[in-house]
């Protein structure tokens, strides 16, 4: 039998009493009891509610008290989500912790570092990244794999919502959406749930210009021309094709390509138009693809094999590729002797079942594509589209980076190595003259590969990953940063043989930081290197920091160019295999995506802001420049900003 609600309550009070009057010492053995009648209210149906007056006592009643959420201020939004599904206490402590946020921006609590706007800016945020929840959708799929809490977290930001600006929240929504569509991700199956779910939030109460927008995100996944808004199932939409004049058929083309180009999505009927044109009307594929004069040249001096592509390749499944397809065609990349090959060699690959696998579950079940379709299609993309490769939510940054830069510099080797670990299920390197298998190879840094990846990379990934380690382990005992030699043999003899790292591999102390400044800059920065200019990417270590500038862990990059943004400033433009490449790294760093002459996929920072989060490199010792002409006040700056972030978890020498 159930409690009365006002009993329940007043247990909360009470055991919330008690804590508030028990020592400092002695507070943990409180805490539990609290806990606990938490736990009853949080499955009453208006327990939020409930605990949300109590929400301002929390903190000085020791809630909180010596655990991950005892300083607010530095929380982060993405963990709320993990912590919110695990069992027992954490949950507990993530919803009281969700309502403290909520009690400081509603201004019921004042806390001394976090004012009321950077708490209700957290609780958008968390929103955002919990979605799926906030907007539950019931499907089969969803029912499947639905979370023992999920509905209390459900319940949990809907109640938040309740007291959160709307047009805050629908603002903040377009924002994400806007930032991540700006990266050009090959994959965009978050993009689209947060934009199917945003329309959920269409109203006549919207602002006006935010409405437009949103609108804008909607028809570029689901049918930007009045023919596909009128026929969303692909089939139905393939039907009408038929009906229609060259002219209208080219308008329809422009339609398509405009929406593709402006958002980097691409709606399914796309697919089904792309496909008809081809057999039908191939002289209208520039249009539908809204192709450059070099993408136009490509096109037409491989036009067959294009139509054999889209024939093989462009399906309702994988209509992502068609963005690839236009990318790839103004890249010129089949104008490279081994690509057209290449290609066609995976049309008709014997694919292991272990792969088939993979590749049938990285699309919707139903859809009828082959294993060898999604493949053809996913590399497709990765030609197309090289900065859009991404790691996923798996710590193999190093991986992700490699099949990046070969899609950029080396598509023949490439396609070389696709086949052979989807046929063969085996890579192997030259390391300093012995060769290695990944076949022999027991396990890399993801031994439990997360497969929400581009079909390249489910492919690749595996094996690249297992080849990196074992090549780091190799040389771990040099007493010398392994990257060193690791990344010219894994990457390839373009990497430049000179290296440069902050910290002493063996004392695990900083040395000579002024000086690791100074090569850097006298042999990257265009006035002080003696304006050599970078030739490929080159794969750079960083300090990951969060938002208050603490050390997170280290990542692999790699910076694509050097150049001036448009306020004259010196910029480092670098790729970023991360998932989300716009962030905050605390200290007022936040690389950006757009808006300071990023290209499509690139990020960047102020050169001395990334160099203060840099901690390895790669440079030419016959090109550089002065490096004792790079000015005190640069170093003294950027040694300021990393002592003051990452620099406090070393021991400086």
């Amino acid at each position: 039998m159930s409690l009365p609600t006002d009993v329940i309550v007043d247990r909360f009070e009470r055991a919330l009493n008690k804590l508030e009057s028990a020592p400092s010492i002695t507070k943990a053995k409180y805490q539990t009891d609290v806990y606990q009648e938490a736990q009853r209210l949080i499955d009453m149906k208006d327990g939020f509610e409930q605990l949300f007056q109590y929400s301002h006592l929390f903190e000085q009643s020791g809630v909180f008290q010596d655990g991950p959420w005892e300083q607010a201020e530095k929380l982060q939004a993405s963990l709320v989500s993990g912590s919110l599904k695990a069992k027992g206490i954490p949950m507990i402590i993530e919803v009281l912790s969700e309502l403290r946020m909520l009690a400081i921006a509603k201004k019921s609590y004042q806390h001394e570092k976090v004012s009321s706007q950077e708490a209700e800016n957290f609780l958008t945020e968390v929103l955002v990244h919990n979605l799926h929840l906030l907007f539950p959708n019931a499907t089969e799929s969803s029912r499947i794999e639905k979370h023992e809490n999920d509905e209390i977290a459900s319940h949990l930001f809907q109640f938040i919502a309740t007291y959160l600006s709307t047009e805050k929240l629908t603002k903040t929504l377009i924002q994400e959406i806007d930032r991540l569509t700006s990266q050009r991700p090959i994959m965009t199956e978050r993009i689209v749930s947060i934009i199917k779910m945003a329309k959920e939030m269409l109203s006549s109460e919207m602002n006006e210009d935010y409405e437009k927008q949103l609108k804008q995100f909607i028809h570029a996944i689901e049918g930007p021309s009045t023919l596909s808004s009128e026929n969303k199932h692909a089939n139905n939409y393939r039907m009408t094709l038929r009906g229609l004049s060259r002219s209208e058929l080219i308008s329809e083309s422009e339609t398509f390509a405009k929406s593709m180009r402006e958002t980097g999505l691409v709606c399914p009927q796309h697919a089904s138009l792309l496909r008809y044109i081809s057999k039908k009307e191939p002289d209208i594929i520039p249009h539908a693809l809204q192709l450059n004069s070099k993408g136009i040249a490509n096109l037409e001096e491989h036009l067959e094999l294009v139509i054999q592509l889209i024939k093989v390749a462009i399906f309702p499944a994988t209509r992502q590729a068609i963005y690839g397809l236009a990318c790839m065609l103004e890249r010129g990349v089949l104008s490279s002797s081994p690509v057209a090959p290449g290609l066609r060699r995976l049309i008709e690959l014997d694919i292991r079942p272990d792969v088939r696998k993979a590749l049938y579950e990285s699309t919707t079940s139903g859809e009828g594509v082959t294993a060898n379709s999604i493949l053809v299609a996913g590399t497709i993309s990765v030609l197309g589209q090289p900065l859009g490769v991404g790691q996923g939510f798996n710590p193999t940054c190093q991986a992700a980076r490699g099949i990046s830069l070969w899609a950029q510099h080396a598509p023949g080797f490439l396609l070389e190595i696709i086949p052979r670990a989807a046929r063969d299920g085996d890579l192997d390197f030259t390391f300093e003259g012995v060769p290695i298998h990944s076949k022999n190879l027991q396990r890399g840094l993801a031994p439990e590969l997360h497969n929400e990846l581009d079909p390249v990379s489910l492919v690749l990934v595996p094996h690249l990953d297992k080849l990196y380690s074992e090549m780091m382990s190799r040389v771990a005992l040099r007493g010398e940063d392994g990257h060193r030699w690791v990344n010219p043999s894994f990457y390839g003899n373009w990497v430049q043989k000179g290296f440069s790292t902050v910290i002493d591999p063996v004392t695990n102390y900083i040395t000579d930081y002024s000086g690791f400044v100074r090569l850097f800059y006298a042999t990257h920065h265009p006035e002080y290197n003696d304006d050599y200019e970078l030739i490929y990417p080159n794969p750079v270590g960083v300090f990951i920091t969060n938002i208050h500038g603490k050390l997170l862990g280290f990542h692999a990059v790699s910076i694509i160019r050097i150049a001036k943004d448009p306020k004259e400033e010196y910029r480092i433009y670098f790729y970023n295999p991360n998932n989300d490449s716009s962030q905050n790294w605390g200290q007022g760093i936040e690389p950006s995506v757009k808006e300071h002459g990023e290209q499509e996929g690139e990020c960047s920072l102020l050169f001395h802001e990334f160099t203060s989060r840099l901690y390895a490199f790669h440079y030419n010792p016959y090109e550089q420049g002065e490096a004792y002409a790079v000015e005190n006040k640069i170093v003294n700056d950027i040694t300021q900003l990393a002592k003051e972030s990452w620099g406090k978890d070393y021991i400086w020498i």
